[in-house]
């Protein structure tokens, strides 16, 4: 009777694994669709390892296809610092514009590009942008970690804030002051299509790491139609995030360390 090979190697970080698993334990990549059974009746193997090579179920709160041991540290400093704008906000000594609102015509000061997706005026809007960051945000950093985490949020957030301004859409504040954007929608929508576009090639390829993906597009229909509902938000700044996350979605793998535990 042939033996079953003794590791496989991980294709995603190519990592050693056993062959006794269906998804690599350093980074969370599916390994193969089914684990080959165990022969319980050969000689030689003690039952105590055949216990061991077994795959647990999953966790309630894992997700497949993801290392749930990494903690997406760069996510939650996202929503750490978004909330600190908020809570000075609320203390009446600043204002929008003091803290990166943008307004229209543009003062030519850029830094309000890569400022404004952490400043909002209304905390449904937030809260809901915050729950997108802290999903997809959590699911890019666990498996490719946190430096493309960061650049797709601030990159869709700051160059949807751009078209924004360029385009000299958005609400009427006092003084007819024009606000080109308000919050992080184009920058979570950028999460959001990152996350899709490097998932979907993946099962391209053959790799199907088992994600649904309806509720990602239930999720960007949410965003976008927030974006036009909302008065603080704005759609052109969504959908220029949405596209720039998706472009970045292409690129994702380039970060993928060899070897590295996330």
């Amino acid at each position: 009777m042939s033996q079953p090979d003794l590791f496989v190697v991980c294709k995603n970080c190519g990592s050693e694994v056993s062959p006794y698993v269906t998804e690599c334990p350093y980074c969370g990549q599916r390994v193969r669709k089914r684990a080959p059974k165990i022969q319980r009746g050969e000689s030689g193997t003690p039952r105590a390892a055949r216990r061991r090579t077994r795959l647990p179920r999953l966790r309630a709160e894992e997700i497949a296809g993801i290392a749930p041991e990494k903690r997406p540290y760069a996510s939650m400093a996202i929503i750490a610092a978004s909330l600190l704008v908020t809570l000075a906000l609320a203390t009446n000594d600043v204002g929008y514009p003091d803290v990166g609102g943008i307004t229209v015509p543009f003062d030519e000061q850029v830094w309000r590009f890569f400022a404004s997706p952490f400043v909002h005026d209304n905390l449904g809007y937030q809260l809901v942008v915050l729950l997108t960051v802290g999903i997809f945000g959590s699911m890019i950093e666990r498996r490719f970690g946190p430096v493309p985490v960061v650049l797709t949020f601030v990159l869709a957030g700051a160059g949807g804030a751009a078209l924004a301004s360029a385009a000299e859409v958005g609400p009427l504040f006092e003084g007819g002051a024009v606000f080109a954007i308000l919050g992080a929608n184009g920058a979570a929508l950028g999460l959001v299509t990152a996350w899709l576009v490097n998932d979907r090639l993946a099962l391209r390829r053959g790799d199907d790491r088992g994600n649904d993906a309806l509720g990602a597009y239930v999720i960007v229909a949410v965003l976008v139609l927030l974006s036009v509902a909302v008065e603080e938000a704005n759609v052109v700044a969504a959908l220029g995030g949405a596209a720039i996350g998706a472009l970045l979605g292409l690129v994702l793998p380039l970060f993928t360390r060899r070897g590295a535990a996330f």
